[in-house]
């Protein structure tokens, strides 16, 4: 079997108190969909927490209208670490996660009525789209962006997770992983020089080069309607060195920890990463449960150490109060689930 890439089925985010951050997604960001709550310890990570195994709790939201869900996660068995200094543009790993709004004046009405955090005005990105800030209550960044492909309609200003801008210490490096492997093969734009909608930020001010990434095919598989597509943008900083952002830290801590995709065909995705010098630290190797969910996992780092997981999906539960689960394993590949099925996840939706 080929690799298929889905989407981006989450993104990953340490956070000191669980509820707090998923109340706020919940309310902010339309994220109400709990698809699992789980707490166990994370044994197969150890190599990403000072070779110890530490116990976590972790919720995986989503938003029915479509989009990447967050993976909302905070340890149990110790306390949650900050970053030792201030992140800044350019440093090395996610800096900040794109969200894709229907409308862009609409939702930054909401927010700001909300009283979120919003760090800039309605700016426009280098291909001239609209665009805008905001601050969780942890102090991670959101970037909201206008989607196009949306799974449902509902009330939500915003719908899910639709990229993100990652630091790195070399794009053309770095684009034999996101370009080649992860299949963001469309360069929307590639620009040098000082931008105007990233002035609210640290390190706004300085040189840098920035890459824009889409995937030029519509995605394909099991969750391919409902993850819908993505786009990543690649910052290089050329006025200083850049930072690690988890270079003295564990996986799991304050943050955005990784970037997980929704595969099928992993023994051929393990090869192909293994060929290009990305090989497996991480893999599960046969199916693990997620709470009422199950798939196998692994995760590669990219050429500057940031976690990017992929996740093939085995078991989803679809109504839990009759004991309805979706076994993934023997179902055609390409195929995407039914509208009608999954729009049955709206039972767990927490209001």
């Amino acid at each position: 079997m080929s690799k298929i890439i889905s989407g981006i089925q989450q993104i990953g985010i340490g956070t000191p108190n669980e509820k707090q951050a998923f109340d706020w997604y919940r309310e902010h960001l339309g994220m109400d969909i709990c698809v699992f709550q789980d707490a166990a310890e994370a044994d197969l990570m150890t190599g990403y927490t000072g070779d110890e195994v530490h116990s976590r709790s972790a919720t995986l939201a989503i938003n029915l209208q479509g989009g990447g869900g967050l993976e909302v996660w905070q340890y149990t068995s110790k306390d949650t670490e900050p970053p030792s200094f201030d992140v800044t543009l350019g440093d090395l790993g996610i800096f900040c996660t794109r969200v894709k709004c229907k409308d862009i004046q609409a939702t930054y009405d909401f927010l700001q009525s909300s009283e979120a955090n919003v760090l800039t005005d309605i700016v426009t990105d280098p291909n001239g789209e609209p665009t805008f800030f905001i601050k969780d209550p942890h102090g991670l960044v959101f970037q909201m962006v206008t989607g196009n492909s949306w799974f449902s309609n509902g009330k939500h200003h915003s719908g899910g997770i639709a990229g993100c801008m990652i630091g790195v210490s070399d794009i053309e490096r770095s684009l034999e992983l996101y370009k080649d492997i992860l299949e963001y093969d469309h360069i929307e734009y590639d620009e040098r020089g000082v931008f105007n909608d990233l002035q609210a930020f640290d390190g706004g001010n300085q040189e840098m080069r920035r890459v824009l990434l889409s995937h030029s095919q519509p995605r394909k598989g099991s969750f391919s309607q409902l993850l819908g597509p993505t786009k990543i943008e690649l910052v290089q900083t050329y006025d200083r060195e850049p930072r690690q952002i988890f270079g003295d830290r564990y996986w799991g801590d304050l943050g955005f920890i990784h970037l997980c995709f929704d595969v099928t065909g992993m023994d051929q995705l393990k090869k192909e990463c293994k060929d290009r010098g990305f090989e497996f630290t991480v893999d599960s190797k046969e199916s693990f449960d997620m709470g009422d969910t199950a798939g196998r996992f692994s995760y590669i780092e990219d050429p500057d150490g940031t976690l990017i997981e992929f996740v093939e999906t085995h078991k989803l539960p679809i109504w839990e109060t009759i004991g309805w689960y979706m076994d993934l394993k023997n179902k055609p590949p390409e195929k995407p689930i039914p509208k009608w099925m999954l729009q049955f996840l709206r039972l767990s939706r927490v209001r």
